[in-house]
């Protein structure tokens, strides 16, 4: 406890001979710690906020949509239109190991009446395991079932928009009934509002979800090409992050088998891959980070050469001081260590105040109402703390070195013989 009052006192000392100096020093250093602090939790911010307006589509899904082939493969011409079936996701479920879950969906538009008010909505026509793949909350009741499915029930969950446009601010029971272009139908459950800033073929809000079988029989597309088994898109989930292209690529060979396109056919199928574009958005806010970071490490480095030249002042100053020291037996070792735990005391108070203060900061910040889904916040991780202060680390020895090795250079003699 002696040696470390000692030292601490002969830093203030250093401080207040040099009090100008000093304050730039201390200022440079904290505002260096907090600018990478800073830097790196936006960053982090941002990137969680993608990843978060991402998840109310789905967490790490691909969309696959049919469309007209450009290449010509096996004697089929060019420009034929693609159409999915479910062929196709039995295919996928059984051949694509690298793929955990995939799902079709299929789309039309219906009238839509309740007692007290009518409209004309999407209805999507799809399986249970639906709500397992896209995100679709639940406020009331519940999401499709399997005997929904397999018996074909007339049941339907009312996307939040759909719910206020049919019944108002009316409360909405489990069980009530609407009918979709004339046919009765059970409300099994209610979604809340959602805010979505991702779609296809319009808002959740704005839909009707109603079992796959029940829609072919009941509300098919008015389409002359159609018939059952068809789906408007496919939805599924790598079954690794990082083995998506893989599992794309295994996609692609099945339904450039079932449909006769080439797998590389890029106007064959249109996809819309999340994972991937999260994979892109994650490398530019990296790139971003590193190159601020970059820059709050070269303010953090002029601090530290602050912090060297207040430390050689120090060594000028207290010259004779040393020399007498030696005299009376203090190894060039001994003398070293102290000017070298003067200087990294001296960065590392100045480190962790701008690390309080950044802290504070990022604390009020997200405690704020925050107004886009697409900034977190200023989330402080522990790789952020360690990342700080290990550039602190660096910064504070190598300023406080070299003074440190000249002071344990001095000679007894010349030191003592040295005059201001």
């Amino acid at each position: 406890m002696g040696y470390l009052h000692e030292l601490l006192s002969e830093v203030a000392s250093s401080l207040f001979r040099n009090k100008l100096r000093s304050f730039l020093t201390m200022a440079g250093i904290a505002w260096g710690v907090a600018s990478i602090v800073l830097i790196v939790a936006m960053g982090d911010g941002f990137k969680q906020g993608q990843r978060n307006n991402t998840k109310q589509l789905g967490e790490n899904i691909v969309l696959l949509f049919p469309g007209r082939t450009e290449k010509q493969v096996g004697g089929q011409r060019a420009g034929r239109q693609i159409r999915f079936n479910y062929d196709d996701i039995d295919d996928i479920r059984t051949e694509c190991y690298l793929v955990s879950r995939v799902i079709g969906e299929l789309q039309n538009g219906a009238k839509v009446a309740s007692a007290y008010n009518s409209g004309s909505f999407t209805v999507n026509g799809v399986e249970p395991l639906y709500s397992k793949i896209r995100t679709i909350p639940i406020a009331e009741g519940r999401f499709l079932m399997d005997p929904d499915e397999t018996g074909g029930e007339r049941v339907s969950v009312l996307g939040d928009n759909v719910r206020k446009q049919l019944f108002g601010e009316r409360p909405t029971a489990i069980g009530t009934k609407i009918f979709l272009n004339g046919l009765p139908f059970r409300i099994v459950g209610l979604m809340p509002a959602k805010n979505q800033n991702s779609s296809y073929n319009g808002l959740d809000g704005d839909k009707i979800y109603v079992p796959y079988a029940t829609m072919v029989r009941d509300l098919p597309p008015k389409d002359d090409n159609f018939h059952p088994g068809i789906v408007n898109d496919i939805i599924y989930v790598p079954s690794s992050l990082t083995g998506w292209k893989a599992a794309r690529q295994q996609v692609l060979r099945v339904l450039g088998r079932n449909h006769q396109f080439d797998p590389d056919d890029k106007g064959a199928v249109y996809i819309w891959d999340t994972v991937e574009s999260a994979e892109l958005v994650d490398q530019i806010f990296v790139s971003m980070t590193a190159f601020l970071g970059a820059i709050a490490v070269i303010t953090l480095t002029l601090g530290g050469v602050g912090v060297l030249n207040i430390m050689l002042v120090s060594v000028t100053e207290r010259t004779r001081e040393i020399g007498l020291r030696k005299a009376i037996g203090a190894t060039r070792r001994r003398i070293m260590m102290d000017f070298l735990a003067e200087g990294v005391i001296l960065a590392g108070l100045s480190g962790v105040v701008g690390f309080l203060g950044a802290y504070g900061l990022a604390t009020v910040v997200n405690s704020l109402p925050l107004q886009s889904d697409m900034f977190a916040g200023l989330p402080v991780k522990g790789a952020t703390t360690a990342w700080s202060f290990g550039a602190l680390a660096v910064v504070a020895i190598a300023s406080a070195l070299f003074p440190a090795w000249r002071a344990a250079s001095l000679t007894p003699v010349e030191a003592l013989r040295y005059e201001r």
